[in-house]
């Protein structure tokens, strides 16, 4: 499994498009057994989760998304969570794998 968090300084960066990095972490029988920081491209619509789509992203993680981006990321076949706390990404991910995570409201409103 592959899960991206949309990071800023080794936090969940809160608003999706806006994170200066994405933390992608390669997760081998409920293990994490990688974590790598890479620049996103440009935000534009439809960017972003075809460059998910390219990494082989299975879930993303994020405090807050827009609607028509959560849409792009179905059409891709990949789980978009919502409403994640700002925290250190490997917390997230902790949680996330022990089903522990709990996600509030999406705290983008477009």
């Amino acid at each position: 499994m592959r899960i991206a968090i949309p990071a800023y300084q080794g936090q969940l960066c809160p608003h999706f498009g806006h994170a200066p990095e994405f933390a992608i972490i390669d997760v081998i029988n409920g293990e994490v057994t990688a974590i790598n920081y890479l620049a996103p491209p440009p935000h534009e619509p439809g960017v972003l989760p075809a460059w998910m789509n390219e990494l082989d992203v299975d879930v993303i993680i994020c405090g807050g998304m827009g609607m028509r981006a959560q849409q792009f990321f179905n059409q891709y076949g990949i789980q978009v969570v919502v409403g994640a706390p700002v925290m250190p990404v490997e917390e997230v991910v902790k949680q996330y794998l022990a089903g522990t995570l709990e996600t509030g409201e999406n705290i983008c409103d477009h």
